[in-house]
């Protein structure tokens, strides 16, 4: 008898706008930056994008997604480039997916 594949467990983050804005800001950068180097942009990125850009303020992630949006984002906060208005927003969607992944 075979068993059922277990349930991904998902994580809800609820973003303002300008969160889901800057979110979507850090992963295009992301997915431009494989593009220069000539690699096929990870899955995960568009999965988060699609996720992003649906209606809602709540967002579904896997753990996996939400860790390497927390890697992304991170990224993102550090590079001096980055706006500081950008920075405000993306420490608190970075806040947020620390409090989901350890409640």
């Amino acid at each position: 008898m075979s068993s059922s594949p277990p349930e991904t467990e998902t994580y809800e983050v609820t973003l303002s706008r300008t969160e889901q804005w800057v979110t979507h800001h850090a992963l295009s950068n992301h997915l431009d930056a494989a593009l220069d180097a000539d690699e096929n942009p990870p899955e995960w990125t568009l999965e988060v994008l699609e996720t992003i850009e649906a209606d809602g303020e709540t967002e579904r992630l896997t753990g996996s997604q939400a860790d390497r949006l927390y890697t992304t984002l991170t990224t993102y906060v550090d590079r001096e480039e980055t706006p500081e208005r950008d920075i405000s927003d993306a420490t608190t969607v970075l806040e947020q997916l620390e409090d989901v992944r350890t409640a």
